[in-house]
């Protein structure tokens, strides 16, 4: 008897696979189990009969429409503590001899209502970097999907002359990680444009995302690469190509510096700008020209003026009298 029972559960179970199968991987088949969804459905209808197979069915096709979801990836174990919870309420309507034909479909709309109020998984960024902000979890297959571009970016130009300053921003148009962010930076010199990190060494000194040479040499032409790191784990690498060129003659250099000067309207050289030094006349006729300074030079002039009065008199006084 024990051999006939347990024959007679097998076809039993396989009508539960093939029914359960119906919506392919919905989000229900990924958040609940098999032993789950079998229990509901005999709490409601007994554990084998038309009615069963009725329930089964009722069941895949309350949630046949969730299959195509796609949910940020950090929203999972929101989402599964949700289905979980919907379960729980099945067992307590089943268990109160309610109707599988109402709760499944309030419990389908329920959790479509959950599903609306998570966010969307952000779009992926072109060309390049592991974005984690963007990786989507797919109900149909019940699988993680991350954006399909190369941990390495293209290659920026940038070219300066020499004495001048190079400046490289290892920033990306996606957005990192708020925490456990550190930068990296590589050289690999000779006037290389590479991507290869066999031909790269270490720049310890440089660690954060702005890096800056000054002045640049010819010895600095070649390639920059910086890579971003979450908690050491790479997220892109970004490449500069440096290309030093020699500065213009001294006579170039001069006539460019005039000819600014004339298209933006400045003073000829010899118009250059001189402290104003007022006369006495000016002193006299301006009275705000009598600054303090200006008060006190007049007089020390009025002093010596009069001293040079009284002694020139004092001179011919003294001549009169004598020849007389």
């Amino acid at each position: 008897m024990a051999l006939l029972a347990r024959d007679s559960a097998v076809p039993c179970a396989l009508v539960v696979l093939t029914v359960f199968r119906a919506p392919a991987w919905a989000c229900l088949i990924c958040f609940t189990s098999y032993k789950e969804r079998t229990r509901i459905c005999q709490m409601f209808a007994g554990t084998q009969g038309p009615e069963l197979e009725k329930c089964q069915e009722a069941f895949s096709s309350a949630f046949a429409d969730l299959a195509d979801i796609e949910i940020n990836y950090d929203d999972r174990s929101h989402l599964h503590d949700a289905f979980t919870q919907m379960t729980h309420s099945l067992q307590e309507t089943a268990a109160a001899q309610g109707s599988f034909n109402v709760a499944f479909p309030d419990a389908a709309e329920k959790m479509r209502k959950v599903i609306k109020k998570l966010k969307g998984a952000q779009a992926c960024v072109p060309p390049c970097g592991f974005q984690d902000v963007a990786r989507r979890f797919l109900c149909y297959g019940c699988y993680s999907k991350a954006c399909n571009f190369p941990l390495d970016c293209p290659v920026q130009d940038l070219t300066v002359t020499r004495g001048q300053q190079a400046k490289f921003s290892c920033t990306v148009n996606f957005q990192l990680p708020k925490e456990e962010i550190t930068y990296s930076w590589k050289f690999a010199g000779g006037g290389l444009r590479t991507q290869d990190q066999s031909y790269f060494r270490d720049i310890p000194r440089a660690q954060g995302y702005l890096a800056r040479i000054r002045p640049v040499q010819p010895t600095h032409s070649g390639t920059f690469s910086c890579s971003i790191l979450h908690d050491q784990r790479p997220l892109a690498r970004l490449y500069f190509f440096l290309n030093v060129t020699s500065a213009p003659p001294r006579g170039e250099i001069e006539l460019q510096v005039s000819f600014r000067k004339v298209l933006r309207g400045a003073p000829k050289e010899t118009e250059t700008l001189e402290p104003w030094r007022p006369s006495l006349g000016e002193l006299l006729a301006r009275p705000e020209a009598l600054t303090p300074g200006n008060q006190c030079l007049l007089a020390a002039l009025a002093a010596v003026a009069s001293a040079s009065a009284t002694l020139m008199v004092w001179v011919f006084f003294r001549w009169y009298f004598k020849g007389n």
